[in-house]
């Protein structure tokens, strides 16, 4: 089992990036703005595109970004077994190292989910 902090992680991000969001107004406004557009409800709802956004972690081998949309998809309602079938196909497409990171989601997910009740 995985004993990586995910919510620490996720908790110094924010700490790090204080200062950033404030020396770089624009910039973090302008991610924010697009991360919002991204997610928009449309043809696809919140909850498919955090999923696509949690596979996209997992296969660039982002810790915070695990962390971050797993938290989101806790939020929404994902249940594991879609996460599960998501991370299946990450596996199927990127091999060993997606395997890796699916042990990490999976982690993220049951620790974050304790959290969360």
């Amino acid at each position: 089992m995985s004993t990586f902090d995910h919510a620490g992680l996720m908790q110094g991000i924010n700490e790090s990036l204080s200062t950033f969001r404030k020396t770089q107004p624009d910039t973090m406004r302008g991610f924010s703005q697009l991360a919002q557009a991204a997610m928009a409800e449309g043809a696809l709802g919140a909850k498919h595109k955090e999923l696509i956004a949690l596979a996209i972690g997992v296969s660039q081998r982002c810790s915070g970004c695990i962390g971050f949309h797993v938290k989101a998809l806790l939020k929404l309602g994902a249940t594991r077994q879609e996460v599960e079938e998501m991370l299946g196909v990450c596996v199927y497409m990127g091999g060993g190292p997606s395997l890796m990171y699916t042990a990490e989601a999976l982690a993220a997910w049951d620790k974050l989910a304790v959290a969360s009740h």
